[in-house]
């Protein structure tokens, strides 16, 4: 890039397009030179050795209020994901054992169960947030934090798509 951004700012000093586009021989006075410069405060760096096992400093995790419940941050989606989860699979498996349909199973006594799951399931995940431990301190190789958060997702996706799917065919999906 800096060498196209050089040889076209050099041909364009000496060969201009005048008119029509006939280029024109046009010697250039100065010669173009480039200089890079680094911050001045920076101290040198030197990588580190592969033998050194020094330990990396975790970044310090905020606790307050609104940095955990921010639109950005580490709860609404975990919470919403663990809670679609929950109600993906026992929607499922309550439409399999009895045969009631999603909005069936609200109407017939489903809502205390979801608030009481819901604030369980909320004041679950608050806790360890709010003592300062991060999202990814319990992420393992299988059980992940990403991993949590596409099935989470994809459990969102499931509910969603079982309530439409039971409201356009007109009953359970089952």
């Amino acid at each position: 890039m800096a060498c196209s951004a050089i040889l076209s700012s050099y041909v364009a000093g000496i060969v201009p397009r005048v008119g029509l586009g006939r280029p024109v021989s046009v010697p250039r006075k100065h010669a173009l030179r480039v200089r890079c410069a680094g911050d001045q405060d920076s101290a040198p760096t030197t990588p580190p050795s592969p033998t050194s096992t020094a330990p990396k400093p975790q970044p310090k995790v905020s606790t307050k209020f609104s940095d955990v419940l921010a639109f950005s941050g580490p709860a609404p989606e975990r919470i919403n994901g663990r809670l679609a989860m929950v109600g993906f699979v026992s929607a499922v498996a309550v439409e399999l054992a009895k045969g009631d349909g999603i909005f069936a199973q609200l109407s017939n006594g489903g809502v205390p169960w979801f608030l009481f799951t819901a604030a369980l399931l909320s004041v679950a995940s608050l806790v360890p947030l709010f003592r300062g431990e991060s999202v990814q301190s319990r992420s393992g190789a299988v059980m992940s934090a990403d991993a949590e958060l596409w099935n989470g997702r994809f459990a969102m996706l499931g509910l969603v798509a079982l309530a439409f799917t039971e409201y356009v065919k007109g009953g359970p999906l089952v």
